[in-house]
């Protein structure tokens, strides 16, 4: 048996990350686990790597998406040192993972290509990766409910986008000869109308796990099905791809950034598995928007180029006006003031007059185009340190927010951050009123994300309380009292 050449590079990156050998080998197994493969990595084995011993080709690449997500930025194996001439990175790979036992590999584990894209598994069956997603879901998978949100699975190699589209566009069909049709089309689409609905009305932890049991079984089978005609077929997979969005903003809703992440690159998937470049342009600029909520912009304008790229000219004014507005906000919130600027007052030329009936199907189930694009011109604009700006944007972000309104969730986010913008601007009593209308909206919505908002009103306004503002303390007692009654009925934890 010849020396062994201390692998360098993986001891660098390990260094880097500032992370254990015990907590590397925590990430390869989660890593593994998302994918539906095993793995017995341990911090023996992982020493064993940096001493020269090699993973098998599967773990190696769950070892660089580990990485990778430590890092912030997208990794291929020989970056870590990890191949080398006559090492067969096609197959687990004869090497063992010394002292982990090795990976084994299932469908869509790390040997089939799924880290191929930063982790996303968008070079596999669309409906295999869904379904292991959906799994793991229900049975409550720490894992995979709780994963964190990562960078690198924001990245968005341009120059294999047409190369993993094409590999994502094959789903398997029912080896039983199932048969679909219209009619099972029409009643995938009633249930997705129905659990948006009540999703934008009553927040997203209302029937989150309906939901996942939906994708998970009826919609997985049908996916699977043989169809009449290949129109019926790509609109199924384009219903999937919605409703994988929806069980992802679902789980943003509720609190679970990273797993909400992984639904948006399955419903990527779908997209691009129906032959639909729009559809897959409107995922991408959720993901883009995704990223910026969690505060992780890095990708985020490199995510709208590639919408855009995929869009071509296919975009109605309205659409195309969401997509500058959500572009001007990435450029804000990485402080490229002159061309957040520029993008924002092309989104309100595109949206001039716009008809919304132009929208297609995957983007019309939120509802109209242009509250959205104010909000994210207002989001934009608070970056940029504009609060007036953004207070005026805002508040022409006109959701349906009456009492029996369907938008009641984001109306009341939206008069959230109007009211910041105000008390930003020193109108405290002006905050107070627009947060109290804000408060009025919430009854029987169940969102985390309205939790949080009104934690960060209480904080924006405690040092007015602490000085005994009059308007500040009446307004701390009632967003008190929501917050202990939403904690106690069980709406401020994630579902």
């Amino acid at each position: 048996m010849g020396t062994r050449t201390p692998n360098d590079r993986l001891r660098r990156a390990i260094h880097e990350a500032g992370c254990t050998y015990a907590e590397i080998a925590r990430d390869v197994r989660s890593v593994a686990a998302e994918s539906g493969g095993r793995t017995r990595t341990n911090s023996s084995a992982v020493a064993h790597w940096v001493a020269g011993t090699r993973p098998s080709a599967t773990t190696a690449r769950a070892l660089t998406e580990a990485l990778a997500r430590r890092l912030g930025r997208a990794l291929v194996p020989e970056q870590l040192g990890l191949h080398a001439p006559g090492y067969d990175t096609s197959s687990g790979g004869a090497d063992a993972d010394a002292g982990d036992g090795g990976t084994a590999a299932g469908p869509g584990s790390p040997g089939d290509g799924s880290f191929a894209t930063g982790g996303g598994g968008l070079g596999e069956d669309p409906v295999a990766a869904l379904t292991r997603l959906t799994r793991d879901d229900l049975a409550g998978r720490t894992e995979t409910v709780r994963a964190a949100y990562a960078v690198a699975l924001a990245a968005v190699p341009p120059h294999r986008a047409e190369e993993v589209a094409a590999r994502a566009g094959v789903v398997g069909t029912a080896g039983g000869g199932a048969r679909a049709g219209a009619g099972d089309v029409a009643a995938a689409r009633a249930m997705l109308e129905l659990f948006t609905l009540a999703d934008e009305r009553h927040g997203g932890r209302h029937g989150a796990s309906a939901v996942v049991q939906y994708l998970h079984s009826d919609v997985a089978a049908f996916c699977r099905a043989r169809f009449r005609s290949e129109t019926q077929r790509r609109q199924m997979l384009t219903t999937a791809g919605c409703l994988a969005y929806l069980a992802g903003w679902k789980a943003y809703d509720g609190n679970r950034p990273g797993l909400a992440q992984r639904y948006y690159l399955r419903a990527l998937a779908f997209a691009r598995a129906a032959g639909e470049p729009a559809h897959e342009a409107f995922v991408l600029r959720v993901m883009a928007h995704h990223g910026m909520e969690c505060g992780r912009p890095e990708h985020t304008v490199q995510l709208m180029d590639a919408a855009l790229e995929r869009l071509g000219t296919r975009a109605d004014p309205a659409s195309a006006s969401l997509y500058a507005a959500t572009r001007a906000r990435a450029f804000a919130v990485q402080g490229r003031r002159r061309e957040a600027i520029a993008e924002s007052s092309r989104a309100l030329r595109l949206g001039e007059g716009a008809d919304e009936r132009a929208l297609p199907y995957w983007a019309a189930l939120w509802g109209s185009s242009a509250p959205c694009v104010r909000n994210h011109l207002g989001k934009a604009a608070a970056a940029l340190g504009e609060p007036a700006l953004a207070e005026a944007h805002f508040a022409r972000a006109e959701w349906s927010s009456g009492g029996g309104g369907a938008q009641r969730r984001i109306a009341a986010l939206s008069l959230a951050h109007t009211g910041a913008m105000q008390c930003r601007q020193g109108k405290v009593e002006r905050a107070c009123t627009t947060w109290g209308h804000a408060l009025e909206l919430t009854e029987g919505v169940r969102s985390a994300r309205l939790v949080d908002a009104v934690t960060r009103m209480r904080t924006e306004l405690a040092p007015l309380r602490l000085r005994g503002a009059r308007a500040a303390l009446d307004f701390d007692a009632r967003a008190r009292d929501w917050l202990a009654d939403v904690t106690t009925d069980g709406r401020g934890t994630p579902g």
